[in-house]
């Protein structure tokens, strides 16, 4: 969430627009894009340039050509503000022109970026954004995303039928619960900025070295096959696929479609699959998938998408997905036959109840995640259950970091502390113990009921009518409480009556 110090920033540049003449939300946070983009690719290419000074072997492609260096911020920054406004503005040899042609030809990319035009005519004001921007060190992915998130708020409609942008610690856990490999192909079906898509990227980076991920397979694999993401909605499409690209995808697979519609027709396409698709949504019943209708026939969009996600995945292919808690116990046919589906027919591994401020301040609503393998053959023998309480930061509006940063940023810390300290970050912060936990899922079998994460039979759950809520499930242990018997109180009371009535006396006695 963006507060403080890094809102009022924005909110300067905000201003800076509207004092300038650009009233149009959607062309003030397009433009604002933009020039995060053409940011972003200057640092990319230093940070690049950097690496291969420092390792031999470290081979890439540069963005910008010798003819190019005046599209680099940090020589537009040092320029004449007319000079730069007029490199901004050549529609044939400027700065946008070459945007347009980053992705390569006929490329999803290239396609979206075709609309990227410059929108800013005073060149004052152009000026004062980048200097501004200049002041925001949006190095950090958290950053950025938190500033794309307040900007996209300011859309008309902006968080409307349940699409928030999910945090970044909860997207971290549940690639890392997951763990991408080389080999998989991922999809997110409602991908926003490309928040999931970019994480596992990045993991994929970390856990991989820069040999391997230069390979010309790989490379290819990376750029052309190994990100999928589907959005309908123009802005989104341009702004999830710059920011693949940013994050060493050249080829951003982003399909311009309404996932549960009749349109989409990918089926057994994806390994893996992470997804927070929205909330509380219905659509027309005559656009949707047949095949989604065969699986749960409803028009709430949150149990399309769990059906979409079934079908889009290979056999043996994994999903992550967020969900409201309704999706876990509602008693409509809709919300029971997806469940069975996934349970039965499928292999349900994970079920995380996550606590109800975890979105806020932008909904309240509580949320679970759900960890789930496709078999079309069942496979679920026992469901893992966690009760998260605490995710690190306060459930108010405020959502203020409890821990320390860098233990926030880096689960594997929290094991370096000691067993007391480790106790008390855990009050605050439970992902460290999710991770683990998982990872160790065989030894979780003795764990009891009243504990916060515990394992739930296959047949227990179908007798619940596949209730999945983990309330259900929870053994609640009542202490025994012991009172003094009555005639013990009364005479208590006697007592305290009496030394009341005394000290009285006195008072009326001081008083004379």
């Amino acid at each position: 969430m963006i507060t403080g110090e890094l809102k009022n920033k924005i909110d300067l540049i905000w201003n800076t627009f509207w004092n300038g003449g650009v009233t149009n939300t959607i062309t003030i946070v397009e433009q604002l894009t933009y020039l995060i983009f053409i940011k972003d690719l200057d640092e990319i290419e230093t940070n690049n340039e950097r690496k291969a000074k420092r390792i031999s072997s470290f081979n890439y492609k540069p963005v910008f050509s010798k003819e190019q260096q005046n599209f680099r911020w940090k020589n537009l920054k040092e320029m004449d503000v007319n000079e730069r406004h007029a490199i901004f503005s050549n529609t044939v040899d400027g700065i946008f022109p070459f945007i347009r042609t980053l992705g390569k030809e006929k490329s999803l990319f290239s396609i979206y970026m075709r609309g990227a035009t410059f929108g800013i005519s005073k060149p004052v004001v152009l000026d004062q954004v980048m200097d501004q921007l200049e002041d925001i060190d949006m190095s950090d992915q958290d950053t950025k995303g938190d500033v794309y998130e307040y900007l996209l708020s300011q859309l008309e409609g902006g968080g409307t039928a349940g699409q928030f942008r999910t945090p970044r610690h909860i997207i971290k856990m549940m690639v890392e619960m997951l763990k991408p490999s080389l080999s998989d192909t991922i999809c997110d079906p409602a991908c926003g900025t490309a928040g999931f898509l970019v994480t596992a990227k990045q993991y994929i980076d970390k856990h991989n070295d820069v040999i391997e991920l230069s390979s010309e397979r790989n490379r290819e694999h990376i750029n052309q096959k190994m990100f999928s993401g589907m959005e309908f909605d123009a802005t989104m499409l341009r702004i999830a696929s710059m920011n693949l690209y940013l994050h060493g995808v050249e080829e951003p697979n982003i399909i311009d479609i309404d996932a549960v519609s009749t349109d989409n027709t990918v089926s057994e396409e994806y390994t893996m699959i992470l997804a927070n698709p929205p909330f509380k949504g219905t659509i027309d019943k005559s656009t949707i998938s047949t095949s989604l209708k065969n699986m749960t026939n409803t028009s709430k969009t949150e149990l399309l998408f769990l059906a979409l996600m079934l079908r889009q995945l290979k056999t043996g292919g994994r999903c992550a997905v967020i969900v409201p808690d309704g999706v876990l116990f509602g008693s409509s046919k809709g919300h029971k036959s997806i469940r069975q589906e996934i349970i039965e027919n499928n292999k349900l591994d994970v079920v995380i109840s996550m606590p109800s401020g975890v979105f806020k301040p932008y909904a309240g609503v509580s949320t679970a995640i759900l960890f789930f393998t496709k078999t079309g053959t069942g496979g679920t023998k026992n469901v893992w259950f966690y009760d998260m309480k605490a995710d690190g930061k306060t459930l108010d509006d405020k959502r203020t970091l409890l821990v320390n940063e860098e233990i926030f940023n880096d689960y594997r810390q929290f094991f370096d502390l000691n067993e007391a300290e480790q106790k008390e970050q855990h009050e605050k912060f439970n992902i460290p113990d999710i991770i683990k936990r998982f990872e160790n899922i065989e030894d979780e079998t003795s764990r009891k009921r009243v504990e916060q994460s515990f394992l739930v039979p296959f047949k227990e759950i179908k007798e619940n009518d596949w209730d999945l809520s983990i309330n259900k499930y929870k053994e609640i242990v009542y202490e025994e409480v012991k009172y003094d018997a009555p005639k013990d109180i009364i005479a208590d009371i006697k007592d305290i009556d009496k030394e009341r009535a005394d000290a009285l006396k006195v008072l009326e006695e001081l008083l004379g």
